[in-house]
């Protein structure tokens, strides 16, 4: 979850000359004169001008321009790339294995992949999640990494709004996948079918709460998605089913629902089928789930 060690020396090679090159334009901290400086200055003085930064991201074109320090094409790059900044309040929200999940929870929800930079952000933060921070994703070697300095809010999350960002967190990955690299644009994102959107709605009982409106338009305006409800619906039902047949001593056969219902069993699945052909219209035999209950 961490840049690795050479790159976060460029890093801050490349970001603390930027933020020099801002103070000798505007003459906002005394005294800071090269990117070896900064280690003797509080963060309240670097955020001085990291505001400035970001108020007028046209100095960091300006900077690539005059490149006053002589970086090398691909270090200009980089700096370049770091117009494409996203500034905001985020949730630190899960911690994988390969980046922290930093939620952008308004409409519609983002999940951003982030790497932290000399410690990892269970090391910073502890592991008790979610924790709101202020900050600046920032873009660098076709990864997220944040600009090393961030604002923690001390806010506790109740049950009722864990669960609501929980569901942000699921639409945002449906929705646009977890972003790895900026800039970010939701237009660039394949649109889902809705054949997707109907999967989504149904995967858990509070989406179903949540969208059953939607749920209702898609499967009214076209039979295949009503057949396709039927059956993800089935598949939901299946799981109890499977837990309460073996609770009640059954190990074995196959079985039919309908509408949340089981409608016909059978020892094999030709023997299920020749009973739904007797006791099933067959405008309905589409929307059958079947599922053979095994041995464990």
């Amino acid at each position: 979850m961490k840049l690795p060690e050479e790159e976060v020396k460029l890093f801050y090679k490349l970001y603390h000359s930027l933020l020099v090159y801002v103070n000798r334009r505007f003459g906002i901290v005394e005294g800071l004169n090269s990117p070896e400086d900064f280690k003797g200055f509080p963060i309240e003085e670097i955020n001085k001008l990291r505001d400035r930064l970001y108020k007028d991201p046209e100095l960091i074109n300006s900077f690539v321009a005059e490149n006053p320090l002589n970086f090398s094409s691909s270090e200009l790059r980089i700096i370049s790339d770091w117009q494409n900044f996203v500034k905001g309040r985020f949730l630190i929200f899960r911690y994988l294995k390969n980046y922290t999940i930093f939620l952008d929870p308004d409409e519609p929800p983002k999940a951003y992949g982030v790497l932290a930079l000399t410690s990892t952000f269970e090391e910073t933060l502890g592991s008790y999640l979610p924790v709101m921070v202020e900050t600046v994703l920032l873009p660098f070697n076709n990864k997220i990494i944040y600009d090393s300095i961030f604002l923690q809010y001390r806010i506790t999350f109740g049950g009722g709004i864990r669960r609501s960002l929980n569901d942000a967190y699921q639409k945002a990955k449906w929705r646009f996948g977890i972003i790895t690299s900026l800039p970010f644009s939701p237009d660039n994102v394949e649109q889902q079918s809705d054949a997707d959107k109907l999967r989504f709605y149904l995967r858990s009982e509070r989406n179903r709460e949540m969208y059953q409106e939607e749920i209702e338009e898609l499967i009214n305006k076209d039979q295949n998605l009503l057949t396709l409800y039927h059956q993800e619906m089935g598949k939901i039902h299946a799981r109890t089913y499977r837990k309460r047949l073996r609770e009640i001593g059954l190990k074995r056969g196959w079985f039919a629902i309908l509408e949340g219902m089981t409608i016909a069993s059978g020892a094999t699945r030709e023997e299920l089928e020749r009973t739904l052909q007797c006791i099933l219209p067959s405008e309905k035999r589409n929307f059958v789930y079947i599922f053979q209950l095994r041995w464990k």
